[in-house]
């Protein structure tokens, strides 16, 4: 024990733990004098309007929203609250749900849940959700007052997990904390969440339960040295630091200012500050919560050291990982800068989810086109196209492989961080369609049916269009007196040819466009005056940065996925390639119904044409986004090498029966991860584990009872170290390891045979990797089990 503490602070923490008995889509919005007591430090050129101003119309979004709606009616409170309530020592009111809830994450999907209805109820002013809210923060004070700690979770063993962190006893591997699953994560779901029940509910309860997590949180880390608080944010925290610099916004306490500084991740957040890239390899959803804390924090201090980090984080995500629909990451990872791999991990919907948050606060303090580029391609192809409008089922991965099809939660029994964040996706859609500038400009940043409700102005601004589905939109003003303002509408990128601006059907000569990217009108605006906009859409294309004849297809914004049925395709003929010249594919692309935007390749498809539609459709069928585009002479060079490297993917596919992707999150909790002596780091832009000093790594793999198998371990050539181990399956060893015979520097991937009678009648095997005295096993990059050929 730290002779820093004395035994009665000790015995006092002890006891204070185990006693009985501005939000989450926050960015800078018009009413800050009436809910935030501190305002920017920094001049905010674009501020969001609130969620009640804006109503959608009939569109693809409000099908989305009344999918999301429904499935939020039909969970209930008291199940999310069941751990809450049992950990305080209360009797729960119903069986807790299943999933990530009953799997050590318990608790991030209620702090979702409570945004979700807050946001809801503002647009919707539905009282049913009202109800809940109210409920769900009476409860969560309730349990609060039987801890008496002020500390107020349902994470397993929280009291003794944090107890050892205010002793500075902290141990990670990067989404644990002394055994538990990244509770920090967690309690700022749930304090967002009570955030966002004082800003759009008028919940003040939820602001005292917030304040009260906020004061413990102080008292658990007050006594930390830097190094004991740089280990501890080596596990995935979330947006701490954004939902104290909130509370910081709404208080006026600047204690929760500096507070928010203790989630300051030295390593990342330097490097970016210093413009050094440390992206490559790292977890995307936990770091972006990261640098959203930062740029939220400098339009309240106006330190420039946090506004560069965040600049340069989206610049470097959004250019050099960032998939056609607007996603990212690979296994939630990213990548080596500009490579992007096409898997069935792709774009994990929470990553998106916070990109765009985080593109949010950057076009508040510089309104530019690109920003709202960005935002509309992530908004219609990923996050659009995240969720089955048919149920408010949500994916957690966009899968890019080509023939894949999406996998979808279930209803009660998923509760994966994804889920959570989809609650809320699919009822703030309002948020970004307009912007007021702090020259009174009106921004239109999104071409998504709706109505504005400008209460500075007493104007009401009506949003008429069939987009993407017509390449026209009209905005209707009604006032009741003249109004000045400088009117702004973004010209997108993807505009092809001569667009056109009206008002009140006479042509506007030369509309000029800012050097943001909006065509802005100013004049003496009457009621009814109509502006209509005529953008003409074509076919595109978007090359994979590291395979240029590697293409995704958009119309518009819109991104167009291949349909290839219900059936997966053949392994051995992998999908349709297009042969082209050196044509456009708008040449080889046609329209076949622009009604519901289906297009088809004219005549270029081998071994068949495709047709397409938007990737937001797709829900059971199988599809591909991108596509290998060769001329005919280029077909005939590749086709033979494109063909067996396929199949040879495509065959070990076929013979693996289990993949452990090491060094990750949910990978390691699937397969059983533990062991002794065990230590995880990153080279060659992979995930390594390895186990010193003699220690080993135990983990579970799937096995075919039937046939034979071998497992499968990747290497890195030239490590010659120490590294002599053996592979033990059912405790019965199968091989010994020496590394320091492979000479080269790459992979390897390396199988052995496990005898048949250890598989024999099993469907799983517990394998160990048991380093030799004094020695260490691995580093070992993955792990699959294979069908023998």
């Amino acid at each position: 024990m730290k002779q820093r503490l004395s035994l009665y602070v000790v015995l006092g923490f002890i006891l204070a733990l185990t006693s009985p008995g501005y939000t989450q889509t926050y960015v800078p919005e018009g009413n800050d004098g009436n809910v935030m007591k501190i305002k920017p430090e920094v001049e905010i050129k674009a501020y969001a309007f609130d969620l009640r101003d804006v109503q959608l119309k009939e569109s693809i979004f409000m099908d989305a929203m009344k999918a999301d709606v429904a499935y939020l009616k039909e969970l209930d409170p008291d199940r999310f609250l069941s751990q809450f309530r049992t950990h305080a020592g209360l009797k729960p009111k119903a069986e807790k749900y299943g999933g990530w809830e009953d799997a050590g994450l318990a608790g991030h999907s209620l702090g979702h849940y409570l945004s979700a209805c807050s946001m809801y109820y503002a647009l919707s002013k539905d009282s049913v959700f009202l109800n809940r809210v109210n409920y769900i923060v009476r409860e969560l004070a309730a349990c609060q007052r039987a801890r008496g700690t002020g500390y107020v979770g349902a994470v397993p063993n929280e009291d003794m997990v944090f107890y050892k962190v205010a002793l500075g006893e902290i141990k990670t591997g990067g989404f644990d904390l002394n055994g538990a699953w990244a509770p920090w994560y967690t309690l700022h779901k749930i304090m967002a969440g009570l955030m966002d029940a004082y800003i759009y509910c008028g919940n003040q309860q939820a602001m005292d339960v917030d304040e009260k997590i906020a004061d413990w949180t102080h008292r658990v880390l007050r006594g930390l040295t830097e190094a004991e608080r740089q280990k501890m944010l080596r596990c995935e925290y979330g947006g701490m630091s954004e939902a104290l610099v909130n509370l910081y916004a709404l208080t006026g306490k600047k204690e929760y200012l500096d507070l928010s500084y203790k989630f300051h991740d030295n390593f990342v957040l330097d490097s970016l500050e210093a413009k050094v890239n440390v992206i490559p390899g790292k977890h995307s959803n936990t770091n972006i919560p990261k640098v959203i804390g930062s740029i939220r924090r400098y339009e309240l201090t106006g330190d420039k050291k946090d506004s560069i980090a965040a600049g340069f984080f989206w610049n470097m995500v959004v250019h050099h990982h960032t998939y056609a629909p607007g996603g990212n990451g690979n296994y939630e990872y990213f990548g080596p800068d500009d490579v992007l791999p096409l898997t069935d991990n792709t774009m994990e919907t929470c990553s998106t989810y916070n990109m765009l948050k985080l593109t949010r606060h950057l076009f508040s303090l510089r309104p530019t086109a690109r920003y709202m580029d960005y935002y509309e391609r992530a908004l219609y192809n990923h996050i659009l196209s995240s969720q089955n409008r048919k149920d408010g089922m949500t994916c957690y991965f966009t899968p890019l492989r080509m023939g894949t099809k999406k996998e979808f939660s279930d209803e009660f029994n998923t509760f994966t961080c994804c889920v959570g964040t989809s609650m809320e996706n699919h009822v703030k859609y309002e948020g970004a369609i307009y912007s007021h500038g702090s020259d009174g400009s009106l921004f239109v940043n999104l071409f998504i049916p709706s109505v504005l409700n400008w209460k500075e102005k007493d104007a009401r601004i009506t949003l008429n269009t069939r987009f993407p589905y017509s390449d026209q939109f009209s905005l209707t003003i009604q006032t009741k007196k003249k109004q000045n303002f400088p009117l702004r509408i973004r010209k997108p990128y993807w505009v092809k040819g001569q667009y056109t601006v009206k008002v009140n059907h006479r042509t506007l000569k030369n509309p000029v466009v800012d050097k943001d990217g909006y065509i802005t009108i100013t004049r003496n605006w009457k009621n009814n005056d109509q502006i209509t906009v005529t953008y003409p859409m074509g076919i595109h294309a978007m090359s994979l940065p590291d395979n240029p004849k590697r293409e995704a297809f958009f119309y518009g914004p819109i991104l167009l996925a291949g349909d290839l049925g219900k059936n997966e395709p053949n392994p051995t003929d992998g999908t349709p390639v297009f042969l082209s010249g050196n044509e456009s594919p708008a040449q080889w692309i046609k329209p076949k119904d622009i009604n519901d935007l289906t297009f088809v390749s004219t005549g270029t498809g081998e071994p068949h044409d495709v047709t397409f539609k938007p990737l937001y459709d797709f829900t059971n069928d199988y599809y591909s986004v991108y596509w290998d585009v060769f001329s005919p002479s280029e077909w005939e060079k590749q086709k033979k090498i494109y063909k067996q490297q396929e199949r040879h993917a495509r065959e070990l596919d076929e013979r693996t029966i289990d993949l452990f992707r090491v060094g990750e999150m949910q990978p390691e909790r699937d397969h059983h991860f533990s062991g002794e002596h065990i230590f995880t780091g990153e080279n060659h832009t992979r995930k390594f584990r390895l186990a010193h000093s003699g220690g080993n790594m135990r983990f579970t793999m799937k096995v075919d009872d039937k046939l034979p198998n071998q497992i499968v371990l990747t290497y890195w050539g030239m490590d010659n170290r120490s590294r002599h181990f053996d592979i033990l399956v059912n405790n019965e060893k199968i091989a010994t390891v020496d590394l320091n015979k492979y000479k080269k520097s790459q992979f390897y991937d390396i199988p052995y045979d496990i005898p048949e009678e250890l598989t024999k009648g099993k469907k799983s095997v517990e394998v160990m990797l048991q380093a030799h005295p004094k020695q260490q096993a691995g580093p070992v990059y993955g792990v699959r089990t294979v069908r023998m050929e």
